[in-house]
C-alpha cells in the first residue's frame, strides 16, 4: 500500500531487504572501526555476515570481507595493523587474520572442533580464543550415551557435552595452540591482564548445577597454570573486565539471595579476592540491562560494560523504562554516576579507545546504527547509515506512548504503533514480551513494523515483572504468574481503546516464551481477542520443571518451591489449567529443538483446545531453537511472519486463508 508521497508500508519480505548491524570494535588509536553487517540472500534463504571498515574522521566505509560466509567477532591487534576474526568460510568456524588495509585473510587455526572469539594479547604476540575440547572421541549424540549432568542439554547449544569449550592461546604468527582450561564447562570471553600474564574468563555450564548459564568468573595464571575462582559463592557476574591497574576486576552482577528480577549493579573486586564493592547501589535502574526488539543482531548486546584506559570510570548500559542510556560510573572514591547519552532511544555500548566511546543506537523506526562520542559524551555523531536509503521509501508508522495504572494503582508504561496514514480505531494486536524479566521500549522490532504495515495498531506494554521500573515492579509476580501481569495487559488494552487507536471488536494477541505463556493465559480467561498466536510458550509448570533446560532453577525462582511442595501455585500459574475454557482461534507456533520451552508445552495446549472443539492449528519449526522466529534460519523467520499475518488477516479482517505458506 502506497500513500500520496509514493512511499509504501513495511511488508513481510522487507525482513530480508534490511541489513542488520553486528558487533563493532574501535581501533586502539581511535581512528577506525571494524563492524559486522548481517544480510540474507532471499533466493537461497541463507544468512551471511561480512566485516566492514570505517574511517572515523572521514566517515568513509569499505567492505573488508566478502563471500558466502559468516565473519564475526572482530578484534584489533594492538598496533592497529591486523584484525582477527572468526569465520566459517571453509566449513568449521576458525580464526583468521586480515590486514586492516585489505587483502586476503590468512587462516590461523585449523582445529577439527572449530575456534571462536579471538582476543589479542597486549604485546600482540598471542591470540586467545575458545574451542571445543581436544578429545580422541568427540561426543556423539546419535549413539547411546549416559547422562550425569544436572542439566544435559541447553537451548541453541544442544547437548552440553558436545557444546562445552576450552580456552586456548596461539602465537599470532602461527603454530600449535596451547590449551589453558580443561573443566568440561563452557569457557569463554577471555580477557588478557594488562601485563599479559593472566586470562580473565567465564566458565558456565558446571555439571553439578541447575543454574548452568550463570558463569563463574575465573583467572588463569599462564605462568604457573593456577585457576582462581574470583567470586566463589558470593553471587554471579557478567561482562567482567580488567581494571588497568591489573589488580582489580570490574563486573556486572548481583549477590546470591536476591529475588529473580532484581537489578544488576556494577562492582569492583580485588584480583586476590575480597568482598565486591557496589559502585551503583544508589542507581535505581537496571544496570547492564537493555530493551529488546525483533531483529537478528544479538551480538550488539554482548559488551554492556567498558572500562576507560585510565581506570577512573566505566561506561555501562542502564535501562530505565522503555529506553537504554549509557552511564559513566566512577570506579574509585564516593559513588558517582551520570547519564552521558539519554535521548529516549535504546543504546548498546560497543567499545572505548583513545578517549572515544563507540555505541549503537536504535529506535522504533530505525534499526541499529553506529555512533561515536568523546569519553564525556560530547560531540556525538552518527557513523553508519546502513538502511537509510531503503527506509527513505517506507511510510513508517507513528509511536504513541501510554501511561496508565494497573488494577492496584501501580503506574505502567506501554506503547501503540499506529499504521502510517490512518485515522480512528484500527484492528489491534497485543504483542507481549517474554522473560518475564525483560522489557520492550523505543526499540526497532520487525514484527511490529510488519504488522503496522499490514494495517494493525500494535500494542505492547511493560507489564509487572518488566525490568527498568524498580525492584518491587520487577519482582512482584513471584508465585503469582497470570495475575498482576495479566491485569496490567488488560488495562493497557483498555487504555489504547479509550484513546481511539484500537477497535475492540478486532483484536489479536501473541507473544513468545513468557509472552506465549501470557497469551495462553489470556485466552483461557477472556474471549475479547478474536485470534491468538502463542509461540514457544510455558503452559504447564509441572512438565516445564522436568523438561526445560532451566526448569528446576527457574521454577524455584519464579514460583517459590518444588511442584510437590506448592502444587496449588503450579496449578494456578499454569495456563493449561484454564485452557479448556478457551474459544479463541489459536495458532500454536513451536520450535522442535526448543529446550527452553520444549515442544510438549505447545502440544499440551494444542491437545486441550482440540478436545474442547476450539479452532487450533500448530506450526512446527524443525530443528528450530527457542528464538527461531527472531534469529533462526531465514526460512523459520519467513514462515513465522507469513503465518502470523495469515492467521490474523483471516480471523480479524475476514480474509481467505492462504494455502501457499507451507
Amino acid at each position: 500500500m502506497s500513500n500520496e508521497s509514493g512511499k509504501r508500508r513495511m511488508e513481510a519480505d522487507d525482513l530480508f531487504r534490511l541489513r542488520f548491524l553486528q558487533a563493532a570494535r574501535l581501533s586502539p588509536d581511535g581512528r577506525r572501526v571494524v563492524y559486522g553487517i548481517g544480510h540474507v540472500d532471499a533466493e537461497e534463504e541463507k544468512e551471511y555476515h561480512t566485516l566492514w571498515l570505517l574511517d572515523v574522521a572521514s566517515g568513509e566505509t569499505r567492505q573488508l570481507t566478502h563471500g558466502a560466509a559468516n565473519d564475526a567477532s572482530p578484534s584489533w591487534s594492538p598496533d592497529c595493523r591486523t584484525i582477527a576474526f572468526q569465520s566459517d568460510r571453509n566449513g568449521t568456524s576458525q580464526i583468521y587474520l586480515i590486514d586492516a588495509q585489505g587483502g586476503e585473510a590468512r587462516q590461523l587455526t585449523d582445529l577439527p572442533q572449530g575456534a571462536s572469539g579471538p582476543i589479542w594479547s597486549p604485546d600482540g604476540q598471542y591470540i586467545a580464543f575458545s574451542s571445543g575440547p581436544d578429545v580422541a572421541e568427540p561426543f556423539d549424540p546419535n549413539q547411546p550415551f549416559r547422562v550425569t549432568r544436572n542439566v544435559y542439554r541447553f537451548d541453541e547449544l544442544g547437548y552440553i557435552d558436545s557444546a562445552v569449550k576450552d580456552l586456548y592461546i596461539i602465537r599470532a604468527s602461527g603454530g600449535e595452540p596451547r590449551q589453558v582450561t580443561e573443566n568440561m564447562c563452557l569457557n569463554a570471553n577471555p580477557q588478557w591482564s594488562p601485563d599479559g600474564r593472566q586470562l580473565l574468563y567465564s566458565a558456565a555450564f558446571q555439571p553439578d548445577r541447575h543454574d548452568v548459564f550463570v558463569p563463574r568468573i575465573l583467572i588463569a595464571d599462564l605462568i604457573d597454570g593456577r585457576h582462581q575462582d574470583l567470586l566463589s559463592d558470593w553471587g554471579w557476574a557478567q561482562g567482567a573486565r580488567w581494571h588497568p591497574d591489573g589488580e582489580t576486576i570490574v563486573f556486572l552482577g548481583q549477590p546470591n539471595g536476591q529475588l529473580i528480577g532484581s537489578k544488576n549493579d556494577l562492582y569492583t573486586v580485588p584480583v586476590n579476592g575480597g568482598i565486591p564493592e557496589n559502585r551503583t547501589a544508589n542507581l535505581e535502574w537496571h544496570v547492564g540491562g537493555a530493551c529488546y526488539g525483533d531483529m537478528p543482531c544479538q551480538s550488539l548486546t554482548l559488551t554492556p560494560l567498558l572500562v576507560d584506559d585510565g581506570g577512573d570510570c566505566a561506561w555501562v548500559q542502564v535501562q530505565e523504562g522503555g529506553h537504554t542510556d549509557i552511564y559513566r560510573v566512577a570506579l574509585q572514591g564516593e559513588e558517582a554516576h551520570a547519564a552521558l547519552h539519554q535521548n529516549g532511544s535504546v543504546l548498546y555500548t560497543q567499545d572505548a579507545q583513545a578517549g572515544k566511546l563507540l555505541y549503537a543506537e536504535n529506535h522504533y523506526n530505525q534499526p541499529p546504527e553506529l555512533w561515536i562520542s568523546e569519553a564525556d559524551g560530547s560531540q556525538a555523531r552518527q557513523l553508519t547509515h546502513i538502511n537509510e536509503d531503503f527506509l527513505r521509501g517506507i511510510a513508517l508508522p507513528e509511536l504513541q506512548n501510554l501511561r496508565f495504572q494497573g488494577e492496584d494503582g501501580t503506574d505502567v508504561e506501554g506503547w501503540v504503533i499506529v499504521p502510517a496514514g490512518t485515522e480512528g480505531p484500527q484492528p489491534g494486536i497485543l504483542y507481549i514480551h517474554g522473560g518475564p524479566n525483560a522489557a520492550y521500549g523505543n526499540c526497532f522490532g520487525f514484527d511490529f513494523q510488519m504488522l503496522a504495515g499490514a494495517g494493525y495498531a500494535v500494542m505492547y506494554f511493560n507489564h509487572r515483572a518488566s525490568t527498568g521500573y524498580g525492584h518491587r515492579f520487577a519482582t512482584m509476580i513471584k508465585s503469582d504468574w497470570g495475575n498482576h501481569d495479566y491485569l496490567d495487559l488488560m488495562a493497557g488494552v483498555d487504555c489504547a481503546i479509550e484513546e481511539g487507536w484500537v477497535d475492540p471488536a478486532r483484536m489479536g494477541v501473541c507473544g513468545t516464551s513468557g509472552g506465549g505463556n501470557l497469551t495462553a493465559c489470556i485466552i483461557g480467561k477472556t474471549d475479547r481477542f478474536k485470534a491468538a498466536i502463542p509461540c514457544n510458550p510455558v503452559t504447564s509448570w509441572w512438565s516445564f520443571y522436568g523438561t526445560s533446560d532451566i526448569g528446576v532453577w527457574f521454577a524455584l525462582e519464579q514460583l517459590g518451591g518444588h511442584p510437590w511442595e506448592i502444587p496449588e501455585i503450579y496449578a494456578r500459574c499454569s495456563p493449561i489449567t484454564l485452557a479448556h475454557q478457551c474459544t479463541t482461534p489459536t495458532l500454536c507456533v513451536q520450535a522442535e529443538h526448543d529446550w527452553r520451552c520444549p515442544a510438549e508445552q505447545s502440544e499440551q495446549l494444542y491437545a486441550v483446545l482440540k478436545a474442547v472443539g476450539c479452532p487450533v492449528e500448530m506450526l512446527r519449526q524443525p530443528k528450530g531453537a527457542h528464538g527461531a522466529s527472531t534469529r533462526g534460519e531465514p526460512i523459520m523467520r519467513r514462515i513465522h511472519n507469513e503465518a502470523m499475518l495469515d492467521w490474523f488477516h483471516h480471523y480479524l479482517l475476514g480474509h481467505e486463508r492462504r494455502n501457499d505458506i507451507i
